[in-house]
């Protein structure tokens, strides 16, 4: 919904509740219009501020001393956002667990009109004392939550804009929110995707203390987001599940009620066996990666028989390549032993990691370790520490004794460095130095530290409009990409009814459990736009849904796969100039889907088929 006309939908949607009394009809977020109840429950004036005396400075100070872990664990993420915050005319604000502002930090010009309404430290900003406003609402709602001009419920701080998210500590309690507020005049839409990362980085870092003696669990379902604030984290005390993360919880589809009541037994079929990263296989049959802090060996709860890895994931060898892309396997592995890098390029789910694990494990370096790094995954504030590693006290909330750093993990294996065209350009400086001197200096000083490792590259973009465009850097390309492959889309397979049935065999693992004909060829005849992962994730869904004997029919398929159409991408664009190259074709296709998602940058992402922190990164650069 374009700006003006979601300006024009709120002020309808004011005049019907306040004015007429009636509900307005979708003019409004359901949040925003459970929150106007809440606060027309309460008997509040949407005309009149309520009279807000903050704290004295004493008062103040001991709030803040209350909350000197959140504030400590909070200070990174408060000076990133600082920076966006001046850059966009915001302030960023740290409040408690009641809604009271604890730190309000940003543009100077707009933190004075921001005070007018009381918008300071010291002043309460929950939803009774202030009504539906970010930090309160999502206090309320426990979700991220963005209230912009007219959906605030007093009339005067329609002139804000703001985004907050709430801070959960590892027992499930909000122990305080981070939010962005800005001029309701200036398009904020990204800014709730920016504190809702920087939120989940601090939960993330109430784990690095606090938990001695307990086993900490990190995992996830991607090897590269160990280490980072997308990892799942969960805490257990002999065998109970303590705490956890809203990652964790969600890889096992659970809640912060789980905390207390289920067991390691319960969600992971087999622990990790020694140190460092393991596959562990969920109850529900998900493949994941963890490690454990602090335990080099834990007994494993379920001694069964060793399953193949990725129930119903097919690896790379078993996807019936075409002729050509065997053939440049083949080849990858010679350059890997001549010490060449390889870069792999490919759509979406085509394969590109399971591609490169087939390069390692098929070449003279299997014996090592395959480190895996989604660049695109990793925040731009995490990943020079991610890659690099630092020594103990870089910076704030750097862990005890500092850390490797990926690179130096990759010692004697292959480095997978996975959406490198979305690497920050000065990271790529870095990126190449240690690939021509071989060696890595961490952050916080120390003395550099040699590396030995072949370097596998990955990317679905055109690396070359990057260097065209100025955002990658050409002596950078020019030395990842002496030998490249390009692998295949589902759509471009000559015969995809045999893929069809040879993923089938691999995702059913039950002789009973068959295909129609007719949804074999629905399958065969769909273009695929997430490829392989698509398909797969595809045939898993039909597989758990049928019933052994009775052949799987049309009526199980998804709605576009049914109709053999392609999920249309959003409303056409309106008349105007085409972008001058692929770079602008590309940002202009963000753009549009994320009108066509009213903003949502989760949903707009997911569209496109790419990483949010991707996105946010995409549109930012252009401010």
């Amino acid at each position: 919904m374009r700006a003006d006309t979601a300006s024009r939908a709120v002020s309808t949607a004011r005049r019907q509740f306040f004015d007429e009394g009636r509900p307005p009809q979708s003019l409004v977020a359901e949040p925003i219009l459970r929150s106007w109840r809440r606060c027309a429950d309460l008997g509040l004036d949407n005309q009149v501020l309520p009279s807000l005396v903050p704290l004295t400075a004493g008062e103040l100070r001991q709030a803040g001393e209350r909350n000197e872990r959140l504030r400590r664990l909070s200070r990174p993420e408060i000076e990133s956002l600082h920076a966006e915050a001046m850059q966009t005319g915001c302030v960023v604000i740290l409040t408690d667990a009641s809604g009271l502002i604890l730190e309000s930090r940003g543009h100077t010009a707009f933190a004075s009109r921001a005070a007018q309404v009381a918008l300071r430290p010291g002043v309460d900003w929950s939803e009774t004392a202030t009504g539906t406003n970010a930090v309160g609402t999502a206090l309320l709602e426990g979700r991220p939550i963005a209230v912009h001009g007219g959906e605030h419920y007093f009339d005067p701080h329609g002139i804000l804009s703001c985004s907050a998210a709430p801070i959960m500590d590892p027992f499930g309690r909000a122990v305080g929110v981070l939010d962005l507020s800005g001029p309701a005049a200036v398009d904020h839409r990204h800014a709730l995707g920016l504190v809702r990362l920087a939120a989940e980085q601090i939960e993330h870092r109430f784990f690095d203390e606090g938990f001695s003696g307990l086993r900490v669990l990190r995992l996830g379902a991607d090897r590269a987001l160990l280490g980072t604030a997308r990892e799942g984290v969960l805490v257990f005390d002999g065998e109970r599940l303590v705490a956890a993360n809203r990652h964790g919880l969600g890889l096992f589809g659970i809640d912060w009620t789980a905390l207390g009541s289920r067991k390691i037994d319960e969600l992971i079929e087999r622990l990790p066996q020694e140190a460092g990263i393991a596959r562990l296989e969920a109850r529900s049959g998900d493949v994941l990666f963890g490690r454990l802090d602090g335990e080099t060996t834990i007994p494993s709860r379920s001694p069964a028989k060793e399953k193949p890895v990725g129930r119903g994931l097919p690896q790379f060898g078993e996807l019936l390549l075409r002729e050509a892309d065997e053939r440049a396997l083949l080849r990858a592995v010679k350059m890997i032993d001549a010490g060449v890098p390889v870069l792999i390029q490919g759509e979406t789910g085509t394969g590109k990691e399971m591609a490169a694990r087939e390069v390692h494990r098929r070449g003279p370096r299997a014996a090592g370790p395959f480190v895996a790094v989604n660049c695109a995954a990793i925040p731009e504030t995490l990943i020079e520490a991610e890659l690099f590693g630092y020594e103990e006290g870089a910076f704030t909330g750097a862990r005890r004794h500092g850390r490797k750093g990926l690179l130096r993990e990759a010692e004697g294996g292959v480095l997978f460095l996975d959406e490198i065209g979305d690497m920050p350009v000065a990271l790529q400086s870095r990126l190449l130095r240690v690939l021509q001197d071989h060696e890595v200096l961490p952050l916080g000083g120390g003395r550099p530290v040699g590396v030995d490792f072949a370097l596998v590259c990955a990317t679905h973009r055109n690396l070359r409009s990057l260097v065209d465009s100025g955002a990658f850097r050409s002596d950078l390309y020019f030395r990842i990409a002496h030998y490249t492959i390009e692998l295949s889309a589902v759509r471009d397979l000559p015969d995809r009814l045999s893929t069809v049935r040879a993923l089938w065999r691999r995702v059913a693992r039950d002789e009973r459990l068959t295909l129609a004909a007719g949804c074999e060829e629905r399958l065969a005849a769909y273009d695929w736009p997430g490829n392989f992962r698509q398909l797969a994730g595809t045939l898993r869904m039909l597989a758990a849904l049928a019933e052994p004997g009775q052949p799987v029919g049309l009526d199980l398929l998804p709605e576009e796969v049914a109709a053999g159409m392609r999920p249309p991408p959003g409303p056409a664009p309106a008349a105007g100039p085409e972008p001058a190259d692929l770079d602008a074709i590309e940002l202009a296709a963000m753009r549009r889907a994320l009108d066509a998602h009213g903003g949502n940058v989760s949903k707009a992402a997911r569209a496109l088929g790419i990483n949010r922190s991707t996105l946010y990164r995409r549109l930012l650069s252009t401010h």
